[in-house]
């Protein structure tokens, strides 16, 4: 195989997951969607800023676009490009459907306070 990639980058390990809803989405737009995420232990801490720095070219990859519909295309790309990978077991998420007029419904007089 001639790639170009070095040997070492070749034979990666990968997370396979599904990443929860963030605390401020509503409702159920990017659920479902499955990610890669690279291992990478090639870490420290740039003393200069204080920022972390990396030596791996693929650190930053899995956040920004390696996104799949299911967990099976994920696990064949992975498998494509030789990397071994551990899949997470999908979170379900608790979507209660709910109207914006249960807000003002009527739920009977104030209980009174017990002192």
């Amino acid at each position: 195989m001639v790639s170009g990639i070095p040997e070492e980058h070749l034979r990666r390990k990968v997370l396979i997951y599904s990443p929860a809803r963030t605390a401020s989405q509503q409702g159920s737009g990017k659920v479902g969607r499955w990610k890669i995420n690279f291992l990478s232990t090639q870490k420290w801490e740039n003393p200069l800023m204080g920022w972390t720095s990396t030596g791996d070219p693929y650190a930053n990859v899995g956040e920004a676009g390696l996104t799949f519909d299911s967990a099976e295309s994920a696990k064949a790309f992975a498998e494509k490009h030789g990397w071994n990978y551990v899949v997470r077991k999908r979170h379900a998420p608790l979507l209660r459907p709910k109207a914006y007029a249960e807000n003002f419904k009527w739920r009977g007089p104030p209980k009174a306070e017990q002192a």
